[in-house]
């Protein structure tokens, strides 16, 4: 490379110590992600690195500053990406660091996005208000583009507080633009005295939005006409252990003795999580039939992998008091490499399969979503684990569910930050849709989320046991659950055009 060249690419890049502060910043917005909800340091943080971005006046440095502090924002948010990899160390450990340096700054390419998006404009204000718009339009995007991966969204540093309420009318892509803009508003002030009252302006917004979260929870609630009953089964199955030949049998007579086990009142459903026996539908034999004399006669909800002819597929299957399967949902938004490999069939060749599959190198998708009707326990939308990431999975729902019902496996993702994250997501759906959302997980976390959001209870990580508790009832439907992410989007547009056209006037 010539000495021109070397000058030219110095200056298209930020200096190292501007780049390493911001992968410093984005790993602070993480804080504000599960389990650690610090949304008081995520939010300065981000504003940090909104006023490190405004105050650059190149194009490719924005586009390089947003890649990196994307990169510390998903490297310190998702480091659980490495946990599947070390289920079995032996054969896939070598793995966990490539995987992890590949998915933060794979990732951290829509915030370089949001970087382009903020080099649209002429000026530190709209450079700022550019970055916070384009993470909103990242976000958005980030729960379609290929297949979708919505999780970590800036907006779900909300979760657990009333603002999270907000989820109701505006959806997560509208909680990640109060973040965003919030950090960003200080930014549009010239004088510090501006900006010191910006700021204060972008603190009582938020106190309104908290406010009124507030009371939407104070609201009171509504009953339903007759209870529902659920016994939520929760074996801690670790995964390295799950499929051994000898501990299979032993998490199975865990789930049965755990269905046996006496209730205080009668039940309506027994739920036992995701895969949580190691054979096929259609070779269960009696397993129904088993479960059924162990519960009294209770109709059952279990997590089973199933069959047709060459396809595999990762499955829900209801069966009523006599052990009779009556209903089967098979789940549709598969994870990809997780789940399935894109194009398998040559990855086979290399040795490379799913790591969920219990047969075959991964599963088919689905139909798509279902309502299963239960009987006494009423109309359930059901979702498989990863599902209950995607927002517009339970707004494809053919009609209206009484409740939303999660099996889940999180036992994949470690003990530190995946599956609360996971569990934290379950939460927010159930504020979007306004209902109330059960889950069922192999090690954890087991809980009855309210039609608000609220833990009404659960069971901690890595233990073992059974949560029994009524359904909480259902909300009417939500705004968000009326008209999806569309004004978002709408409104994105909008905005991307408003800052278009302000270039457009400053070089005119």
């Amino acid at each position: 490379m010539t000495q021109t060249g070397r000058q030219t690419g110095r200056a298209a890049r930020p200096a190292i110590r501007r780049l390493a502060l911001a992968a410093a910043l984005g790993a602070g917005v993480a804080t504000g992600q599960a389990p650690w909800d610090l949304w008081w340091i995520a939010l300065p943080a981000l504003g940090a690195l909104t006023a490190l971005i405004a105050a650059e006046v190149r194009g490719p440095r924005l586009v390089w500053l947003g890649w990196i502090g994307g990169a510390g924002y998903f490297a310190a948010g998702l480091f659980w990406i490495v946990e599947p990899f070390q289920v079995d160390a032996a054969r896939d450990a070598w793995m966990a660091p490539f995987a992890l340096v590949f998915m933060a700054f794979g990732m951290a390419l829509f915030w370089a996005l949001a970087g382009g998006v903020a080099a649209l404009g002429r000026g530190p204000a709209t450079r700022a208000a550019g970055f916070a718009l384009g993470l909103v339009a990242t976000d958005l995007l980030r729960g379609y583009v290929f297949t979708g991966f919505p999780w970590a969204l800036v907006g779900h540093v909300w979760i657990g507080t009333p603002v999270m309420q907000a989820a109701a009318f505006v959806g997560p892509v509208g909680l990640s633009a109060l973040a965003t803009f919030a950090a960003a508003l200080p930014m549009l002030g010239r004088r510090p005295a501006a900006r010191a009252g910006l700021a204060a302006l972008a603190a009582l917004a938020i106190g309104a939005v908290w406010a009124g979260g507030t009371v939407r929870l104070a609201a009171p609630e509504p009953q339903r006409d007759s209870p529902i009953r659920v016994r939520l089964i929760q074996p801690n199955a670790a995964q390295a252990l799950k499929w051994r030949g000898d501990m299979w049998r032993i998490f199975l007579d865990r789930q049965m003795a755990q269905t046996a086990a006496p209730a205080a009142a009668p039940l309506d459903l027994v739920v036992w999580p995701e895969t949580a026996v190691p054979f096929l539908l259609e070779d269960a034999g009696g397993l129904f039939s088993q479960i059924a004399e162990a519960s009294g006669g209770v109709p059952a909800a279990v997590g089973i992998q199933r069959v047709e002819g060459m396809r595999y597929f990762n499955s829900l299957a209801a069966a009523d008091g006599s052990g009779e399967v009556h209903a089967v949902y098979d789940k549709w938004h598969l994870v990809p490499f997780g789940e399935y490999i894109p194009y398998g069939d040559v990855m086979a060749e290399f040795g490379i399969s799913a790591f969920a599959a219990r047969e075959g190198n991964g599963y088919s998708p689905g139909p798509g979503a279902q309502v299963l009707d239960l009987g006494r326990a009423g109309k359930v939308l059901p979702l498989i684990c990863y599902e209950a990431v995607f927002p517009q999975d339970l707004r494809a729902a053919p009609e209206r569910a009484d409740w939303v019902l999660q099996v889940t496996n999180d036992a994949w993702f470690g003990n530190v930050a995946g599956p609360y994250q996971h569990f934290a997501q379950g939460r927010l759906r159930a504020v979007e849709q306004g209902l109330p959302l059960l889950r069922a997980a192999n090690t954890g976390v087991t809980a009855v989320i309210d039609a608000k959001g609220r833990v009404l209870d659960s069971l901690p990580l890595n233990t073992e046991g059974v949560l029994d508790a009524e359904v909480p009832a259902a909300l009417a439907p939500t705004p968000y659950a009326r008209t999806g992410d569309l004004p978002a989007a709408f409104l994105i547009g909008i905005g991307l055009l408003a800052l278009a056209a302000t270039r457009r006037r400053v070089s005119d």
